[in-house]
């Protein structure tokens, strides 16, 4: 799989939206004394991992023309996400809105998605410019969900995998997102066949194939890598005929949510800087830690400095079989 580093490490395409944490932390949204806000979303948060960890990184998707889409165009910036190629709504679409209770156990969180901004996604000549200058794209399953951010992250696919830039596929699968089972597993196998990488825990693969053991049989001939999520237990590589295992650092979490975007932006970046699969999962695995163990997703994704201090700091814990 080669990578065609210019411009950007990386280009992402998903939700950003704003994040509502409960305060005190360990309460319900129902006793809060009030919230703090942060950018959150799968595709902003992904960026955000990226730009943080220090690579070159832009989002592409859509926000609404109000303060709450303002808000989250300036936490990008500020999370050193390039907004170059947003989109801006001008209709009745808005940017998400999530509450997330800040606990570990007994977690709610409610997204708020009639009629999204980020699913107004739309082709253009920009966006096309940039795959064409990227090392990597990103892609988060709730693109898929509906039109027109369906046809253009397809379109977008097709275009990065003919021009030399890795396209990785986060399944990202919410059920309430989908009207069924099976138009799911119709979207994801398109997505699927145009990705260089898949990734989604058990869950989600379970949505995309009816057999792990085999369908990961067959993207491996088909040169592509499967990484399988496993929480707490680490992650599992199937690549080029390989099977690689990895652990987790131990932390005390404080929430449950925002561990899958760090890890995967790190990796993401790592990846690409060094072409090692063993040493960029670490890497990620360590910035999700970290993430899970503070409040909030997008401003708490990890430095480099903070990656490497818990790497020296601890040790991982090793791999579930």
């Amino acid at each position: 799989m080669a990578t065609n580093a210019t411009t950007w490490h990386a280009l992402v395409i998903g939700r950003a939206g704003i994040d509502l944490y409960p305060q005190p932390d360990g309460g319900k949204a129902r006793d809060a004394a009030g919230f703090s806000a942060d950018m959150g979303g799968s595709g902003g948060n992904i960026a955000a991992a990226v730009g943080l960890a220090g690579g070159n990184v832009a989002l592409l998707s859509a926000l609404s023309d109000d303060p709450a889409g303002h808000f989250v165009r300036q936490r990008l910036q500020e999370c050193h996400v390039s907004t170059d190629f947003l989109q801006t709504t001008k209709g009745s679409q808005r940017t998400s809105l999530a509450i997330a209770e800040v606990r570990p156990e007994d977690c709610e969180v409610v997204i708020y998605r009639n009629d999204a901004a980020d699913l107004a996604l739309t082709e253009s000549t920009g966006a096309k410019n940039a795959i064409k200058q990227s090392a990597n794209l990103i892609i988060t399953g709730t693109s898929l969900i509906s039109e027109p951010s369906r046809s253009t992250t397809l379109a977008y696919m097709a275009y990065a995998k003919a021009n030399d830039c890795l396209v990785w596929l986060d399944l990202d699968y919410r059920a309430w997102n989908w009207p069924s089972l099976e138009v799911t597993r119709e979207i994801y196998s398109k997505a699927a066949d145009c990705a260089h990488v898949i990734i989604g825990n058990e869950e989600e693969f379970a949505v995309l194939t009816d057999t792990l053991p085999r369908y990961t049989t067959a993207a491996m001939n088909k040169q592509q890598t499967i990484l399988l999520k496993r929480g707490h237990q680490g992650a599992t590589l199937f690549h080029q005929q390989q099977r690689l295992d990895t652990g987790v650092y131990p932390v005390k979490p404080l929430k449950p949510y925002g561990a899958g975007d760090a890890f995967l932006g790190n990796l993401v970046y790592h990846y690409t800087q060094h072409q090692d699969w063993q040493k960029a999962i670490i890497t990620g695995s360590a910035a999700a830690a970290l993430v899970v163990s503070q409040r909030g997703c997008a401003s708490v994704m990890p430095t480099p400095e903070q990656t490497c201090q818990l790497q020296d700091s601890s040790d991982m814990k090793p791999a579930a079989q």
